[in-house]
C-alpha cells in the first residue's frame, strides 16, 4: 500500500457559471445539478488520494443554506477528512458568489463516503491520511463521530429489518 497522503496534496476546487439549463424556471439551481457538482468534486479528490478507480458509497449529509441563481459561479472545495481501509470521507464546501457584486454566500456542505475498486471493481485499501494541520485534525475527530453515528444508524436499521417489532 502507498504511504499516507495529506488533504492538501488531494483537494480540489472546482467552479462552474451557473446557466439556464442549471434551473428552473424562476432561475434557482435545482439542488440536483449541486449534487452532481459536488459528487464530481469529491470523486477527483477520491482518486487524487488513491489513484485508483472510486464510487460514491453514501452521502451522509447534504444541507442547503441558500440558493443558487442563474449566472452565480458556484465554487465546490473538497478535502478527505478521514480514511478507512478501503474508504475515505470527503467533506465539501459549497460557495455561490454573485458575479456582478462579487457576494459570497456559503450555498451548501455535504460529507460523502467513497470507496476505491481494484480491477474487479471490488474494494481495495486506501492510502492512510496523515493529519498535518489543527484543521486536520478537528475535521478527522468530527468524522469519526459522524462515521459511529452512522455505524450505529445502520445496525438499527438492520435490527428493524430482521424484527419489525422494534421499528
Amino acid at each position: 500500500m502507498e504511504t499516507s497522503k495529506c488533504s492538501q496534496d488531494t483537494s480540489v476546487i472546482i467552479s462552474r457559471v451557473m446557466l439556464p439549463e442549471d434551473a428552473n424556471p424562476a432561475g434557482i439551481v435545482h439542488g440536483g445539478v449541486i449534487m452532481k457538482e459536488i459528487d464530481n468534486a469529491a470523486g477527483v479528490t477520491a482518486v487524487r488520494h488513491t489513484r485508483k478507480i472510486c464510487v460514491t458509497a453514501s452521502i451522509d449529509r447534504l444541507d442547503f443554506h441558500k440558493p443558487a441563481f442563474i449566472g452565480n459561479l458556484v465554487t465546490i472545495k473538497t478535502s478527505i477528512n478521514m480514511t478507512g481501509t478501503t474508504s475515505m470521507e470527503i467533506g465539501a464546501h459549497v460557495e455561490t458568489e454573485d458575479l456582478l457584486t462579487g457576494t459570497i454566500t456559503h450555498l451548501a456542505s455535504a460529507y460523502l463516503t467513497f470507496v476505491a475498486l481494484d480491477k474487479n471493481h471490488k474494494p481495495i485499501p486506501v492510502p492512510p491520511l496523515k493529519l498535518v494541520t489543527n484543521a486536520d485534525h478537528r475535521r478527522h475527530r468530527e468524522a469519526v463521530a459522524r462515521k459511529a453515528l452512522r455505524l450505529s444508524e445502520k445496525r438499527k436499521e438492520s435490527e428493524c429489518q430482521s424484527d419489525t417489532t422494534k421499528c
